[in-house]
């Protein structure tokens, strides 16, 4: 296991049990208690936690993987729709990219795309996500249209009045959407109301709404509320989504791409 992977496992054990001690999380990675005590110290710098006389707690109230961190989760799959959902966009569309790990795979899957690799422009692409703008923006067949506002950290999302004054003057074909829940009842959801208001956005201004989640995501409920299952034309997920499951999304309208 390299490092990055035990800080990764060390900051999901953490996210689900609140706190670690340093002999029990030697153990479930199959590690030395002095490598998880200066793993433990190497992420408490970072600020990912706080470090106590015999391990670790959470960060403050709440906590968020930041997304670099979050790559590594469910990769096969993310990476299995990130090209599924790149299959479905059209040469010369504007295209709408919310923030997120999976988004940032279609984003990826989209420059490795031959057809578009020329073109004037082979896509437009409207994001709030920095980091996505800075894979794409040294593709000269792309236009990128960044918004304003304020930078999550955690995400690397604008959010905010001038994120939304941006989006709310724009137009565009195609929004894919990454969600932290989507639930046949209650719709797709996100943990952060900030995040929510522009994904919410982004869909009211697309006429063709792409909802990029893997398995893990559906059926379940989130914070704040980005859209109604109504709202969605399509959902791209994995096959760990069982043929029941499908269901209840396709009696909304949703069509459903399983890959």
């Amino acid at each position: 296991m390299t490092r990055k992977e035990r800080w990764q496992t060390l900051l999901d054990l953490l996210v689900e049990r609140g706190e670690l001690e340093v002999e029990p999380a030697a153990e479930a990675l199959g590690v030395s208690a002095a490598t998880i005590r200066r793993d433990l110290d190497q992420l408490a710098e970072q600020q990912l936690l706080v470090r106590t006389r015999g391990g670790a707690v959470l960060h403050g109230v709440s906590y968020e993987l930041p997304l670099r961190y979050r790559t590594s989760r469910r990769a096969a799959e993310k990476r299995r729709i990130s090209e599924a959902v790149a299959a479905l966009i059209t040469p010369g569309e504007v295209i709408g990219l919310t923030g997120g790990t999976t988004t940032t795979e279609v984003a990826r899957a989209l420059a490795g795309r031959a057809d578009l690799a020329t073109g004037s422009p082979a896509l437009t692409v409207v994001t709030n996500a920095l980091n996505i703008a800075g894979e794409l923006v040294i593709r000269p067949q792309f236009k990128i249209v960044l918004t304003g506002g304020v930078a999550r950290p955690q995400s690397y999302e604008l959010t905010g009045p001038l994120a939304q004054e941006v989006l709310g003057q724009l137009t565009v074909d195609t929004a894919i959407v990454g969600v932290d829940a989507f639930d046949p009842a209650d719709g797709a959801a996100t943990r952060h109301e900030d995040e929510a208001a522009m994904n919410r956005l982004l869909c009211d201004r697309a006429r063709r709404v792409i909802i990029a989640a893997d398995s893990t995501k559906l059926g379940v409920r989130a914070f704040a509320r980005i859209c109604a299952t109504s709202s969605v034309d399509v959902l791209v997920t994995d096959t760990g989504l069982a043929d029941a499951g499908t269901e209840p999304f396709r009696a909304a309208g949703v069509e459903v791409v399983r890959v």
